[in-house]
């Protein structure tokens, strides 16, 4: 292996046996990138059997001979087997965001091109890797074939065979609930098929997370186990059996894995992003990240209704009463579900009645989005499609069109239907055409949603969605996907989130992107006596999910009357923002607690969020992170003595104490609890 390494990072290529972790793989030819570091080294190698690759990590094996490739459908099933060429590449850089966690961000990396080919037909490609200090990427560039050249991928060889004993934080993937499950802790070789991203923590201290960078034209990536230690990438087909169809020359997805040695690097890596193109969108200066608040959480609670009737929620008088709310407070949006025609009866089952132009007659969009203008605030557009794609897409351009014509420039997307039956159109027999929530055909509709939005200078915030895989890079008009158990769960989930859910989420789906998880309810048990049926929190909890919980758009979810009994806790999400200078996880432990500072974008001031799982927890917080030339109020939003997510949920209390980067807080806790903290820079 020392012979390998050291031929690969002197950039060479050669002939030999490879022996990797009690592995043997006979290779004609190999070729390797090492990180700018040299910690991580990634090497292609060729057999008799095709392509390989290996990584290595200070020396050490991390991932085992896993079998690169596609199958593409009536094509030469000979072997890709030969390097023919290797082309190297280095970048160190920076580029800034135009909204997010961090601001300006550092593509340092190494790459390579590696050209393979094979005999007697076999159709050759390219595999791209890059390898960065804190994790690596690789795609296949399939650029032999022909313009507009069609081909079906019938098959994905891709492997990730790890070495090590590891616990894999994951769900089930393709269930009919799409990615809204609560994640589970096993052993690794207890996993069956998988979403991703995909978290491991290995019993030697190393973290791993696998996932994909820049989706588009292509299917969602799963991983299933094949054998012990060993998974593969499950693509969600076509209603056809077919996981592609793609036209050439194109290159696909990037195959993600972080590594780092605490769950911090995980949540702290940059590299999705930088595996995405940069911005194609120009100038979206007219999006403004922000809070909002909406007609919404009182449907959850069955207190109005989406329908019309009686009890709907989306009429003029009630929608003025949250516009006047959002303007009181300096809320810059205003989300009014349920406006549409299309809500009445069983809308999962019948999303192709959703009518995206007309209103219900107690609804005057142009009046109210003229009143909410007035007011300084704006409308929040609203699109459920009840996953009917093709009554969307016919609807789409005039939807957005109205919604341009009133001053609307977000709108929030759904997609609430069972995964799997997405009903596309019918074959010829009359059977319909059933798809996966993010097979192929989601994920391009989703991408051609967000740019015909993005040309009337509409952003989208996607519910039920593809998951995020760094696309907001190229899009930024994506601003936020749901694609997680969320708050709403919390109102009639049967269990609610539990604690652990959001010490769990940084790690796990927060690794795709930002999460419109709608934060911020203070009547925590809304008349439930059963912990099962309410918020499983502290009041402080609500509010450091805030920052634990990253989104541009976050929403103050609760009804505007339980924000009055509780304005000293308000105070707290009246003056956090929702974009970043930059964020660091201080300290985490996956399932347990989390505690995370953000930096104000264009500001001085500092922002902390702690939450633990279902055990109080005092946690002495270093503030190094502080600017060492300022002294800081630190306003703390804490858990009372006695707080306690099941007995207990109000307890709170705020303090203030001058603090620097030399002090240390101790950030306490209680069971189900969390801390907010704002570090207010003092002019002195």
């Amino acid at each position: 292996m020392q012979r390998l390494l050291g031929c690969l990072m002197a950039g060479a290529a050669m002939s030999s046996v490879l022996a990797f972790s009690g592995q043997a793989v006979a290779a004609d030819d190999s070729a390797c990138v090492s990180s700018p570091n040299q910690a991580l080294t990634f090497c292609v190698q060729t057999g008799a059997d095709g392509a390989h690759y290996v990584v290595s990590r200070n020396g050490q094996p991390l991932i085992a001979p896993s079998a690169l490739g596609l199958t593409l459908r009536d094509r030469s099933t000979t072997p890709v087997n030969r390097i023919v060429r290797v082309t190297r590449d280095s970048k160190d850089a920076t580029w800034e965001q135009p909204w997010g966690e961090q601001r300006v961000i550092r593509d340092h990396h190494n790459e390579a091109r590696v050209s393979l080919a094979g005999r007697r037909g076999a159709t050759p490609y390219d595999l791209v890797v890059r390898v960065f200090d804190d994790g690596f990427g690789f795609r296949y560039d399939y650029k032999s074939l022909g313009a507009q050249e069609a081909v079906a991928i019938t098959d994905e060889a891709t492997q990730f065979n790890l070495i090590g004993s590891y616990d894999a934080w994951w769900y089930p993937a393709r269930g009919p609930e799409r990615d809204e499950y609560l994640y589970q802790k096993s052993p690794l070789n207890e996993v069956g098929l998988a979403e991703t991203p995909f978290t491991l923590e290995g019993a030697g201290g190393t973290y791993l997370s696998i996932h994909e960078a820049a989706l588009t034209q292509y299917a969602s990536m799963n991983l299933k186990r094949t054998g012990e230690n060993q998974f593969k990438a499950d693509l969600m087909p076509w209603s056809d059996g077919t996981l592609v169809y793609r036209t050439g020359p194109f290159e696909t997805p990037w195959r993600m894995v972080l590594v780092g040695d605490s769950p911090a690097a995980l949540a702290d890596s940059r590299i999705e992003l930088n595996l995405n193109e940069p911005n194609k969108l120009g100038d979206i200066s007219w999006f403004q990240p922000g809070k909002y608040v909406g007609v919404w959480w009182e449907m959850h609670l069955n207190k109005s209704t989406w329908g019309s009737g009686e009890m709907h929620g989306a009429n003029n008088a009630n929608v003025r009463r949250y516009i006047d709310f959002a303007a009181a407070n300096g809320f810059n949006g205003v989300l009014v579900e349920g406006w549409n025609l299309g809500w009445d009866g069983d809308w999962v089952a019948n999303g192709d009645k959703f009518n995206f132009t007309q209103s219900y007659p107690d609804f005057d969009l142009p009046g109210l989005a003229a009143y909410a203008q007035s007011k300084g605030t704006n409308i929040i557009g609203h699109h459920e499609t009840g996953g009917a794609v093709p009554n969307y897409e016919a609807q789409m351009e005039a939807g957005y069109d109205l919604y341009q014509s009133v001053g609307v420039h977000v709108i929030k997307t759904g997609y609430v239907r069972p995964s799997g039956t997405i009903v596309r159109g019918f074959n010829a027999d009359g059977t319909p055409q059933h798809e996966w929530f993010a097979g192929q055909y989601r994920v391009e509709h989703e991408l051609r949603a967000a740019l015909e939005a993005a040309q009337r200078n509409i952003a989208l915030n996607a519910h039920e969605p593809v998951k995020d895989t760094g696309m907001r890079r190229t899009y930024p008009t994506m601003i936020s996907r749901e694609g997680a158990r969320g708050q709403e769960f919390n109102a009639w989930g049967r269990p609610t989130n539990p604690p652990e859910h959001v010490t769990i989420l940084p790690f796990t789906r927060m690794l795709a992107g930002p999460m419109d998880y709608t934060p911020g309810i203070f009547d925590l048990t809304f008349g439930k006596t059963d912990v099962n049926e309410r918020v499983q929190s502290t009041l402080a909890t609500q509010l450091a999910l805030y920052v634990v919980l990253y989104s541009p758009v976050q929403m103050a979810a609760d009804l505007p009357e339980n924000y009055a009994k509780h304005s000293d806790a308000f105070q707290f999400i009246l003056d956090v923002p929702t974009d970043w200078e930059t964020t660091r996880t201080l300290d985490s432990k996956i399932g347990d607690y989390t505690v995370i500072a953000r930096q104000q974008r264009g500001g001085s001031d500092w922002f902390l969020g702690a939450v633990t799982d279902e055990q109080a927890r005092t946690l002495p917080v270093k503030l190094d992170f502080l600017d060492p030339a300022k002294r800081y109020e630190a306003q703390i939003y804490r858990d009372a003595p006695g707080a306690d997510y099941l007995t207990n949920p109000y307890a709170f209390e705020t303090a203030r104490q001058i603090v620097t980067s030399h002090d240390v807080l101790n950030v306490a806790m209680g069971p189900g609890g969390g801390q907010a903290i704002r570090f207010r820079a003092l002019n002195e």
